[in-house]
């Protein structure tokens, strides 16, 4: 979603910004699978909680590109609402992992 939207706006020409929001978009899924990969736990949670982070930063990046007028808010509006769902389901299996980790 973040690809196309960077890709069909005026946006496709601020290539500081698009490029920002498709590396912290990548990197969430990159974070993800090295965590997945990983062997200790502490190592895992770090990666988790990374992935995260960059689904925060994809949160605020998207408004900045509402601010800018860069994409139109329907758009904008279903990218917020997968990016929070991603980001709880991130969460979520970050908190599994480190209270299963405990026991």
């Amino acid at each position: 979603m973040i690809y196309d939207m960077t890709q069909e706006s005026s946006l496709a020409r601020d290539f500081g910004l698009k490029d920002q929001i498709q590396r912290a978009a990548v990197s969430i899924m990159s974070n993800l699978a090295e965590g997945f990969d990983r062997t200790h736990q502490a190592e895992k949670l770090q990666y988790y909680r990374v992935a995260r982070a960059s689904a925060g930063e994809v949160r605020s990046l998207l408004y900045i590109l509402g601010d800018r007028k860069f994409v139109e808010e329907g758009s904008l509006k279903k990218a917020r609402d997968l990016i929070d769902a991603i980001g709880a389901m991130v969460y979520a299996l970050a908190q599994s992992f480190a209270n299963s980790s405990k026991h």
